[in-house]
């Protein structure tokens, strides 16, 4: 009976969730914009005209037709093929980078609060000198030291985003630690990681949640600063930053091999903003009515 509760409560605790997110019309459509570049991305090779690599010097510089949408670049290629593509990359990086992030700044986090003392003070310091070095130039420092590549860029972007992922939970975990069913719980003589990652850790969630979705468009804007300045996905891979760095010596010939991914870096970026700030204020309880 107890577990029928329990699965009630969360079941409507979550219905409520999505009750409030579907009257976000920005959310609604965030998501919707999201579902759409996903699907492009996954489906580009059988819904795209071109390969993306496939170059025809004599299309070179085309501007946007019928036949190349968004034109082609100083190779010939299809831009509309390589934006699709790019797609898989692009998302994938700040995805894949947050959940590294989400799970570094778990794992530090709620030992540093749920403990305190000399562990708190070691982790916290630790993080505060990485906090000190701008996440970009953290994420250029590590790349420069492992080398490009895909899961190079995914895991220099992903541990530049721990300390703030810290910062987070440890914040929460200090107002929870003390609270009446976690003494109950030890008193029980219940083990410490029980404790933490079953009575702490998803009592102090919210916050994290809205970090991690915001944390999603930092990590794209990252990875494709990365990528422009060579250190992340490199070419013929078509990632959205690295097709910005093939066209700016052209932004004054041929400003739409520049604007076409800077569009979409834009509208992912803007889509993943338009969901933290609606997580944000469906998961506050100020708001709740």
């Amino acid at each position: 009976m107890d577990e029928k509760i329990k699965k009630r409560k969360s079941n409507s605790g979550f219905r409520v969730f999505i009750r409030k997110m579907l009257k976000r019309k920005e959310a609604v459509a965030g998501a919707a914009i999201l579902i759409i570049l996903a699907v492009l991305a996954l489906l580009a090779p059988w819904i795209s005209r071109y390969p993306y690599d496939a170059m025809d010097i004599k299309q070179a510089f085309s501007p946007p037709s019928a036949e190349h949408i968004f034109g082609t670049d100083h190779l010939g290629r299809d831009m509309l093929s390589r934006i699709m593509y790019g797609g898989r990359f692009s998302l994938s990086v700040g995805i894949v980078s947050v959940s590294i992030s989400a799970a570094g700044g778990m794992i530090f986090g709620s030992i540093a609060g749920y403990f305190g003392g000399k562990a708190d003070n070691l982790i916290m310091r630790f993080m505060d000198v990485f906090n000190a070095i701008p996440q970009v130039l953290l994420a250029v420092c590590i790349s420069a030291a492992l080398g490009t590549g895909f899961f190079k860029t995914v895991f220099a972007v992903g541990i530049g985003g721990i300390p703030n992922f810290s910062r987070v939970i440890r914040a929460n975990i200090l107002s929870v630690r003390q609270l009446d069913y976690v003494e109950a719980a030890t008193s029980i003589n219940c083990s410490n990681p029980r404790i933490i990652f079953k009575h702490v850790v998803p009592n102090a969630l919210t916050p994290f949640l809205v970090q991690c979705t915001l944390a999603m468009a930092n990590g794209l804007i990252v990875a494709a600063t990365l990528s422009y300045i060579g250190l992340g996905v490199q070419p013929p891979l078509p990632e959205w930053g690295a097709m910005l760095s093939d066209a700016r010596n052209y932004i004054r010939q041929y400003p739409y091999l520049m604007v076409c991914p800077g569009i979409f870096i834009m509208i992912t970026v803007l889509s993943f903003n338009l969901i933290g700030d609606a997580v944000r204020d469906a998961l506050d309880p100020k708001l709740k009515k």
